[in-house]
């Protein structure tokens, strides 16, 4: 229950995000190039089904939910396959609202549907950024 509620919290808190960013802010271009490169590891080793590697990306508290390297492989193949198989990918813009960090990325999928992905991003207490989550939006865009 509490899982969900800190989901529907985030989603809550992305909502100015997604419509206008009313009150957001854009994080530094320092920040803006690491986060970016830490989702664009990450679905590198998703393409190298480096598990290890993909699992090393995600903040402490998802690494602590999964557990292993190989039980978040397994949840990212069965829930996100546009984000482990991806035909295209376009970043889009990232934004800072009440303290949180999110990046929107599109992505077209294997079966040719778009989604918008909205990575919460964690900075760590060294100063690095961590993925503390993802939440997948449909849109009605297809691809061929």
């Amino acid at each position: 229950m509490q899982a969900w509620i800190a989901a529907l919290s985030f989603i809550v808190g992305m909502t100015p995000f997604l419509a206008d960013a009313g009150g957001a802010s854009t994080p530094s271009t320092a920040d803006q190039r690491a986060i970016r490169g830490i989702i664009e590891s990450q679905l590198d080793a998703f393409q190298r089904d480096d598990s290890s590697s993909a699992f090393s990306y995600a903040s402490p508290i998802i690494q602590q939910k999964f557990g292993s390297p190989e039980n978040f492989m397994a949840m990212v193949e069965g829930g996100y396959a546009p984000v482990y198989r991806p035909r295209e990918v376009e970043f889009l813009d990232a934004r800072v609202k009440d303290g949180q960090t999110a990046q929107a990325v599109r992505f077209v999928g294997p079966d040719g549907k778009s989604v918008i992905a909205i990575y919460s991003m964690e900075r760590q207490p060294d100063g690095s950024w961590r993925i503390g989550g993802v939440f997948l939006i449909a849109t009605d865009e297809t691809s061929s």
